[in-house]
């Protein structure tokens, strides 16, 4: 089994590279919050080759779009992690995107603003989240256009992006059907949310109509993530709202999606695909 789950996470890899598309930015005449900024984002990369982004002062995403014919119509968001002081775009970011788009599910990796790098003036609730928010609403208002079911727009992050995605899930709006931004008319609802070892999981509190939610996470995480998150999960239940979690006996903070993750948490997105099956969100592939 476990050798099956690599080979199909290996595959997404290499199976859709022609996939991304263009970055589109969430505000084209700059964001509120970053006027006057121009300087570009600065490009770092790990011993590993692997992709980092900070400065960020025009939030985006980034399409990834499963070859012709083949998506669902399902879409989701990602954010990925950093601590708020940089963004890890592959292993947090277009690896997941690429492993959606080979079970047909449509994805987009967002740049959002950072709270917590050298000199920021952003904020993680008052930027980042409206970034996060705005590209839940961007996606709905483009949703015929992706071949995209409004109802199964999902949000989802790792690290500090899974505290925007789990901020996303209980503080939205369904829209200001008066508005007269056409995206600020748009709910930014997400239909459910996936956080994988989130960042500060006891700020979420539910609400009535929160979406469903699925956790991961890695037993060599720190015991105060883990006890947040499984406090999380309690509140969800008691909110009677369907909620999943798995904590693996092993893996460290950050193991993200990876070919050479070890263990059986290397499997968690094939946990996480049962779930949208279990909740109804999708049809299992024959």
């Amino acid at each position: 089994m476990k050798k099956t789950i690599l080979t199909a996470i290996c595959a997404a890899f290499v199976a859709i590279a022609n996939a991304q598309e263009k970055p589109i930015l969430l505000w084209p005449n700059g964001a509120p919050g970053s006027e006057g900024k121009t300087t570009p984002e600065h490009v770092s990369k790990s011993a590993r080759g692997e992709i980092s982004i900070s400065n960020v002062n025009f939030p985006s995403i980034t399409p990834y779009l499963p070859t012709n014919g083949k998506a669902n119509g399902m879409a989701i968001i990602i954010a990925p992690g950093g601590g708020h002081k940089e963004l890890k775009m592959d292993y947090e970011g277009s690896n997941f995107a690429e492993w959606l788009n080979t079970h047909g599910i449509t994805a987009f990796v967002l740049k959002y603003r950072l709270a917590k790098e050298a000199n920021s003036v952003y904020t993680v609730d008052g930027h980042a989240l409206k970034d996060l928010q705005r590209a839940i609403q961007l996606v709905r208002s483009r949703a015929k256009e992706w071949h995209i079911d409004t109802a199964r727009i999902g949000a989802m992050g790792f690290s500090a992006g899974g505290e925007l995605a789990g901020l996303s899930g209980t503080r939205f709006s369904y829209g200001d059907k008066n508005a007269k931004d056409e995206l600020d008319r748009q709910s930014s609802r997400p239909s459910f949310q996936l956080l994988v070892y989130p960042g500060n999981p006891d700020r979420f509190e539910p609400q009535k109509n929160s979406p469903p939610l699925f956790m991961v996470a890695g037993g060599e995480d720190t015991p105060e993530r883990l006890k947040g998150m499984v406090a999380a999960y309690t509140k969800y239940l008691d909110a009677k709202i369907p909620v999943e979690l798995h904590l693996y006996a092993k893996g460290p903070h950050g193991f993200g999606v990876r070919k050479t993750t070890p263990g059986a948490v290397a499997g968690w997105p094939e946990r996480f695909y049962d779930w949208l099956i279990d909740m109804g969100l999708i049809t299992k592939e024959k």
